[in-house]
């Protein structure tokens, strides 16, 4: 399954830096996370996206520059189909970047999208009367209602005042649980903590969180 970052910060930062710590996150991931990736970051006062069919980690970074929102999703395609860059994650449109790890079975809902990641986005986006993160909320109890079984069902959205971070899996915690390293000045979460890095702290399984900008 997928990896996802989410970086805010009250400065700029680096974006290639981080960048590389989360590739050797998912380079050395035991689920193969090389169908491609995605990112969006901030630049002159509104989102730009980059996305490369090729692994992350084969990728080079030094074509970015700096930013204060991040938000990257390396992609492990499920079954190893539908690896063409279109299904790449950030999905967006005119409010909302959405970035998905999980799996589900047996899902009774129908909705438009290329995968399934696009179409569980779609979905919630269904429930928005202006708050996304009760959106988010809604959306994903009924997809638990109608799925006969969720792996996992991760879940990062963005808009231009938070980020939205669902964590809901029954297998595999250890593997699923995301993590979360915030300071006065900044605030990352990743699937799994940068390597070497300390200050992390796990988020709990089912949970909603909400993450405002600085």
């Amino acid at each position: 399954m997928c990896r996802l970052l989410y970086i805010n910060s009250k400065n700029n930062f680096s974006i290639s830096e981080n960048l590389q710590k989360f590739s050797e996150i998912s380079k050395n991931s035991k689920e193969f996370q090389g169908h491609g990736w995605g990112c969006a970051y901030i630049a002159n006062g509104k989102w730009s996206h980059y996305k490369n069919v090729k692994p992350i980690w084969e990728d080079d970074f030094s074509k970015f520059g700096s930013t204060t929102r991040l938000i990257v999703h390396a992609r492990s395609a499920f079954k190893d189909e539908g690896i063409v860059v279109e299904n790449n994650m950030p999905f967006y449109d005119d409010k909302y970047l959405f970035i998905f790890n999980g799996q589900l079975s047996g899902v009774k809902i129908k909705e438009n999208g290329r995968i399934g990641a696009e179409k569980i986005f779609n979905y919630i986006k269904r429930f928005d009367k202006g708050n996304i993160k009760d959106a988010l909320h809604k959306g994903t109890e009924i997809i638990k209602k109608k799925s006969d079984f969720i792996r996992a069902m991760n879940i990062i959205i963005t808009d231009a005042d938070a980020a939205y971070v669902f964590s809901h899996f029954n297998e595999d915690e250890e593997y699923f649980t995301m993590s979360a390293k915030v300071s006065s000045d900044m605030i990352t979460v990743c699937s799994d903590p940068f390597i070497g890095e300390e200050g992390w702290e796990e988020i709990k399984n089912n949970s909603l969180t909400e993450y405002k900008c600085f």
